[in-house]
């Protein structure tokens, strides 16, 4: 089974069909969408009606925070990220907005768990930033004895631990396009990257695809016309701060 993993979305239709067509072509054969399908982005339905086709054929979608504030009324705060929640919940119909609420937050795919953010507590939306964080999720995750593998997002960046035969997790830095071993001799927890607003001063798309047969893991970074996406946030009204952050890559 290769698993390809995508999360953080953030209506950024260009670059989700980009992360997928690289994944097929490099032979995925099972799919999985780990939250933040919306917010932010110029594209909120096609996103979400692009999901629910994937869903419908047997892909794992989850629900990250903007997928849930980005279903909820409007509110009285004028600040950009309400006035981009609002312009969000326009720009999805009832039945989308219902379908974004009821997605699970987490899920489990034989020794895999999946995440939008931690496993220990995933309605509150904590980020794993470093090794103490990733060993409470990676903890709680394991308590189902057959769990090797951990994934999430919402940090918007690629990050890799592992735990060996002690209790402390040892950071990996991977790097983009190198297949690592991951033997299930040891756990691991990895957060996917930002499909649609990466946060590492590179524009490029992220995803990661888990060989489960040869027991790798290689985290890709996909060019795309990101500058196209640009001009859609700006021509669409959205707060500004959205078009240079995906512009800059931070």
């Amino acid at each position: 089974m290769k698993l390809a993993l995508f999360s953080d979305l953030h209506a950024n239709l260009p670059a989700f069909d980009a992360c997928l067509a690289h994944a097929r072509a490099q032979g995925a054969d099972t799919f999985a969408v780990l939250g933040d399908l919306v917010g932010y982005g110029p594209h909120p339905a096609e996103v979400v009606q692009r999901c629910r086709e994937l869903q419908a054929q047997g892909a794992i979608i989850l629900r990250g925070n903007h997928d849930v504030i980005s279903s909820d009324a409007a509110s009285a705060e004028i600040t950009w990220a309400e006035l981009t929640r609002a312009w969000t919940f326009d720009h999805l119909d009832d039945s989308q907005r219902a379908w974004l609420a009821q997605l699970p937050l987490t899920a489990t795919l034989g020794s895999v768990f999946l995440v939008h953010a931690t496993a220990e507590a995933p309605e509150r939306w904590h980020y794993v930033l470093d090794e103490r964080l990733a060993a409470r999720s990676m903890d709680a995750a394991c308590q189902q004895a057959d769990i090797r593998y951990v994934f999430g997002g919402h940090v918007h960046h690629q990050s890799l631990y592992y735990r060996g035969t002690g209790r402390q997790l040892m950071p990996f830095a991977p790097r983009a396009g190198v297949a690592i071993p991951v033997g299930p001799h040891r756990h691991w927890l990895a957060t996917v990257g930002s499909v649609g607003q990466p946060r590492d001063a590179d524009t490029r798309a992220n995803y990661a695809l888990l060989n489960l047969d040869a027991k790798t893991l290689t985290f890709h970074r996909i060019s795309y016309d990101h500058l196209s996406v640009v001009r859609e946030i700006r021509a669409a009204g959205l707060p500004e701060i959205l078009a240079t952050r995906l512009e800059s890559g931070r």
